[in-house]
């Protein structure tokens, strides 16, 4: 061998080097369950009872104006679905849909919807206070400690969604407050994570011409759980007319594309934000916003962003067919291709190790949300431990 020791110790030291380079915390995705969904409710409506409505009228909407642009099969999986688990993440919302009222209120609600998320919590929940800037930051705080008076202990993957952030300083007044209310309450430290919402220029590119996401992940400390595209103030600060901001405006792919980018290997999840095009009305009107919001559900899920936000009971009839027609479309293809890459034969694809986590973790993610049936899939959770 003509290389030296001295040149391979050399080497070893730069590959360090190089390792130490990598995002602090970067992890392999968890094949832990991800919501397909975020549903924001006003915290001045929301009750115990909020999602069982939201299921109830979502199927009165389909009895009343007729089938969803879905496979029966679907369409039968889909009123299952909005029977026994409508919502599968709640938001409660303290912010755009709320809007500024008095202190006394507010203080109001934030304990009435803390003691109704008690009461019925679903599989994911948390509420979305005001922004942390100087001019709300001691609003958000109150009423997210009034929230946690009435909630109690927080239950399994809540979390709470800060608005407007601009720059990794907004991370660090999340962990500070998340530290303050951990031992205002009596928490263990780490109990509490966020969501941040990118909905702002400043988000996705900084005055230093680079992205201050991975500033936000590394200096969130371990307590984000995921970034939120928000449609409609990100596109009006970019001066997007009225009539064409959607999640499919060429800003609003560059935007949650470096967002996909900031966040991969980090498991730290991408959300996608909302249409305001919602199914009321005409019959025809109806099956018109169906179309358009099962669609832009597609169009994400093809995107690799698999969850997204609804601020109707009727999204949930299109989010629901939309996401399961997604998986089902890819299941066979899915479980063939990967039944030939452990077989290791080799037939119409060459897959390697990355596409076979990928195919995997597409099998996860259609258990998760039932669109897939145990009986429908091979091996997806070996799959990962095996690669």
């Amino acid at each position: 061998m003509a290389l030296s020791e001295r040149d391979l110790d050399e080497l070893r030291a730069r590959a360090e080097h190089l390792d130490r380079l990598l995002l602090p915390g970067q992890v392999e995705e968890p094949p832990a369950r991800q919501p397909v969904h975020t549903v924001y409710v006003p915290a001045s409506s929301f009750t115990a009872g909020t999602l069982v409505d939201w299921g109830n009228e979502a199927r009165i909407l389909v009895r009343d104006h007729g089938r969803p642009p879905f496979p029966d099969d679907v369409v039968e999986l889909v009123l299952a679905k909005l029977m026994t688990e409508p919502i599968e993440d709640l938001r409660v919302d303290f912010e755009d849909g709320y809007g500024r009222r008095g202190d006394d209120e507010e203080d109001a609600h934030a304990a009435g919807a803390g003691a109704a998320l008690r009461a019925d919590p679903p599989a994911f929940s948390g509420l979305r206070s005001k922004s942390l800037e100087p001019d709300t930051v001691l609003r958000a705080a109150r009423t997210i400690d009034r929230f946690l008076e009435a909630l109690g202990p927080p239950p399994d993957n809540f979390v709470i969604t800060f608005p407007k952030a601009t720059s990794a300083a907004h991370a660090d007044a999340a962990v500070l407050l998340c530290r303050q209310l951990e031992h205002a309450h009596g928490l263990a430290e780490g109990t509490l994570r966020f969501e941040l919402q990118v909905e702002t220029p400043q988000a996705i590119l900084g005055a230093d011409g680079r992205s201050p996401l991975p500033e936000m992940i590394v200096r969130s400390q371990g307590r984000l759980a995921g970034l939120h595209y928000g449609t409609y103030d990100y596109s009006t600060a970019l001066g997007i007319a009225p009539t064409y901001q959607s999640l499919e405006h060429p800003v609003a792919d560059h935007a949650k594309s470096v967002m996909q980018a900031a966040a991969a290997g980090t498991g730290v999840h991408v959300a996608d934000g909302s249409t305001n095009v919602l199914p009321t009305g005409t019959t025809q009107e109806v099956h018109r916003a169906w179309a358009l919001h099962a669609r832009l559900v597609r169009r994400s899920l093809e995107r690799g962003i698999y969850q997204g936000w609804d601020l109707h009971p009727g999204h949930l009839v299109t989010r629901w067919g939309a996401t399961f027609e997604f998986f089902r479309d890819g299941v066979d293809e899915v479980v063939h291709r990967l039944a030939h890459y452990l077989g290791r034969r080799t037939r119409g694809h060459l897959d390697e190790p990355a596409t076979a986590r990928a195919m995997a973790r597409f099998l996860l993610r259609g258990l998760h949300c039932g669109a897939l049936r145990p009986g429908d899939v091979r091996h997806p959770v070996e799959v990962l431990e095996a690669l």
